[in-house]
């Protein structure tokens, strides 16, 4: 359901004052964004800890999953419940890092041929995972007919022929991964890539059942069919209420694994969420609204959870549709925007305005810092002005388009200050924003298909590298909803992988991908997440050292309490 709302205040200052005053804003203080508040258990601190008799945690999620099917889906949510049914190549531990999963060991000499050696392990219907599993799964991937969100990733990682495949010029048989035995899986990149085995860490790349799919098409992740080779397999999933997930016997290393059932809520506010928590309905929360930042940090301690996140938040622009097809309007909104206020104000729990997109915590990053951002606020403003004038609008032609977000009190409240913000830099009479809300799966479907004027957007990364973020902006990218292209971007992003290139070279690289998207703003970069939640003393080995927050029910227990 769409809802429509229009900003309306009378002048420009009053109206910032009165949208700002009514979001119960909390400052951000001298809060670190490192802080955490207590640390995580190691797995030997785990068998120490007396363990309660019921070994269910609850965890909210954010959002009704469009799917949980891994190939797809492009998002945060989807991702959260995908992960605890199923394993790919290679895992990631407390902090984030690469360790092995479906593959005890991987090998290359040259890191363009990648050779995986499989452990032993079985789908949840006793049948072994093997080579061709994942030989089937990335070809569905990168087929055509899949039409997966997610197709690009394997031209990304540059593996041979993936780029033909998704194009329609070549079979996906010609995909450059191949089973050499049941146990042995062999992929062929094009170019060197050594971050490679990280990359495997997405969802997409993760193995699906072919048998399972063959009998049951689109209903193969029914409750009744799923057939998963992860720590848990979906026994419940009642839509709008929950999904409940059962321990997977057949799981390689269940006998390591003490949550028996995870129930996973799709709570989109924070304010609910949070309610319920202290309830006692939630172990998990999500969010915690900015609001109520400072109340609960002094009421509840160590619950509250702060850690540093590979992820930015921004507006993506449209840019293939009037009036953001000009990069003129797009650099004049960024400009415009007081990012402090939204970063320090409407949020307050440690973010970081952000002037490019790659987290500046990103291994292998070379930051890039634009000129204006030392600019003082008036020089920003007109400079904003005077863009906005040269492209046609001003108070007797005003500027005016659709802000889409998707259903959250903090995303509404970013969209109010954004628009109160906006007129009080460019003018009352010059801008004219009509917010429109939407649910999640609506929202996704509406951006995916170019209907929006300028989208909400969040990306975090799907590996601690810089081409997670950057590679999405790339021309062919099936994640570049806005449709930017520039040949400029594309050629500094190809050079990242040529042979020749080492780490300091790819790091000015990245830089100077950074300031060709600045130059051409197909985004409005507002700040970089920091991760912030409430954990229940009694939830054991909830990472805090993770900038992928990428947790996994596997690695956690209930103490009694």
């Amino acid at each position: 359901m769409k809802i429509l709302s229009r900003t309306t205040l009378p002048t420009r200052l009053p109206l910032v004052m009165a949208v700002l005053a009514g979001l119960s804003l909390s400052a951000c203080g001298d809060k670190n964004p490192q802080e955490s508040g207590s640390t995580a258990k190691t797995s030997e601190q785990i068998e120490q800890t007396a363990l309660a008799d019921t070994q269910h945690i609850v965890i909210n999620n954010t959002a009704e999953p469009e799917s949980i099917d891994p190939h797809k889906v492009s998002a945060v949510p989807e991702g959260n419940i995908i992960r605890q049914m199923f394993t790919g190549l290679v895992d990631t531990d407390r902090e984030g890092k690469t360790v092995p999963g479906m593959a005890e060991s991987w090998e290359s000499s040259d890191n363009k041929i990648w050779t995986f050696k499989l452990r032993d392990a079985k789908w949840s219907n006793g049948d072994p995972v093997t080579a061709g599993d994942f030989v089937y799964s990335w070809q569905r991937l990168i087929d055509p007919n899949t039409a997966a969100p997610y197709a690009s990733y394997l031209v990304d990682a540059k593996v041979a022929g993936a780029e033909a495949i998704m194009e329609g010029k070549a079979a996906v048989d010609t995909l450059g991964i191949k089973a050499l035995d049941d146990k042995t899986l062999q992929v062929t990149l094009t170019e060197a890539v050594p971050y490679f085995p990280d990359m495997l860490i997405h969802t997409s790349t993760k193995p699906v059942p072919q048998k399972v799919i063959a009998e049951f098409g689109e209903k193969w992740t029914a409750p009744e069919h799923i057939v998963v080779n992860g720590p848990y397999t979906l026994s419940e999933w009642s839509v709008n209420d929950k999904i409940v997930l059962t321990r997977n016997t057949h799981y390689f290393d269940n006998a390591n694994t003490k949550i028996d059932q995870v129930t996973i809520l799709p709570l989109s506010s924070p304010t609910t969420d949070v309610a319920r928590y202290r309830a006692g309905e939630v172990d998990v929360s999500a969010e915690v609204p900015p609001e109520q930042f400072d109340m609960l940090k002094k009421e509840l301690g160590d619950e509250l959870r702060v850690a540093p996140r590979l992820c930015t938040y921004y507006y993506k622009y449209n840019t293939v549709k009037p009036p953001f097809n000009d990069a003129r309007v797009r650099r004049a909104l960024a400009l415009a925007l007081d990012r402090d206020t939204i970063a320090t104000k409407i949020m307050g729990q440690g973010q970081a305005p952000a002037y490019q997109l790659t987290p500046p915590i990103t291994n292998g990053m070379e930051n890039f810092t634009p000129q204006w951002e030392s600019w003082s606020k008036q020089q920003r403003i007109d400079e904003a002005k005077k863009l906005l004038n040269e492209a046609g609008y001003n108070a007797s032609h005003p500027l005016k388009f659709e802000l889409l977000y998707n259903t959250s009190d903090n995303h509404k409240k970013i969209a109010v200050a954004f628009s109160a913000l906006m007129k009080q830099a460019l003018g009352e009479d010059t801008v004219d924003v009509t917010l429109v809300n939407q649910e999640w799966k609506t929202y996704l479907d509406t951006r995916r298909l170019g209907n929006y004027d300028i989208a909400r957007s969040s990306w975090c990364g799907d590996y601690n590298e810089p081409s997670s973020f950057l590679n999405t902006l790339k021309t062919d990218n099936t994640n570049n909803h806005g449709k930017y292209s520039s040949a400029k971007f594309d050629s500094i992003m190809n050079q990242t992988l040529v042979e020749g290139v080492d780490a300091t070279l790819r790091a000015k690289l990245y830089q100077q991908a950074e300031a060709q998207l600045d130059a051409d703003m197909p985004n409005l970069n507002m700040f970089h997440y920091v991760g912030v939640r409430l954990v229940k003393p009694y939830v054991v080995g909830f990472p805090e050292n993770d900038p992928l927050d990428v947790w996994q029910a596997k690695d956690l227990a209930i103490a009694k309490h």
